[in-house]
């Protein structure tokens, strides 16, 4: 098999597991921050934007969610999606037919979930692998009813990141003294 970052990998058992969408996007944008040098910089950007779009469209969030999938398909580049085990040509296709669903009117739909196609047979078969190890159903359908999964931007723990940003506060505040 491909040697493939351990995020990705995290990243595909999460989204077609337990279609966590937030998490996707946490555990790719760690990885896009920590190697700023990788070729696939804007595939990892696109593929971000593929799980925070499926995020707000299974929110409600029509707007955000065309948005962020338009961006993805600016950001996505078929060789690099290539040498991520995945279908380039498939990819794209099915993320503008989630854009044109969503233009095509205002009246809701049922949320449907999206998985992508992965050429790759071994990488499918680690992440089906990990999922079973984790307990988690492959391309099972999203818990509507769970208000965690559902609503996790606004649920989540944040005391960490309050805490960080009143260090980073109280640096530049003790900066700004050291200078007068």
């Amino acid at each position: 098999m491909n040697e493939y970052p351990e995020a990705y990998i995290r990243y595909l058992v999460h989204f077609h597991g337990d279609r966590d969408w937030f998490e996707c996007h946490e555990l790719l944008e760690e990885y896009w921050k920590e190697n700023p040098a990788d070729a696939r910089n804007r595939t990892w950007v696109g593929l971000i934007q593929i799980a925070v779009g499926l995020y707000h469209e299974r929110r409600g969030n029509r707007a955000g969610a065309i948005k962020m999938f338009g961006s993805a398909l600016n950001n996505l580049e078929q060789p690099s999606m290539a040498s991520l085990g995945l279908e380039p040509v498939r990819t794209i296709e099915r993320v503008n037919e989630r854009v044109q669903h969503l233009n095509e009117g205002t009246e809701a739909r049922p949320f449907e979930d999206m998985n992508l196609p992965i050429r790759d047979e071994e990488l499918l078969s680690r992440c089906m692998e990990l999922c079973e190890e984790l307990g988690i159903k492959w391309e099972s359908s999203s818990q509507l009813e769970d208000r965690m999964l559902i609503h996790r931007h606004t649920l989540r723990d944040r005391s960490e990141v309050i805490e960080a940003r009143l260090q980073q506060a109280e640096l530049r505040r003790l900066r700004r003294g050291a200078e007068t």
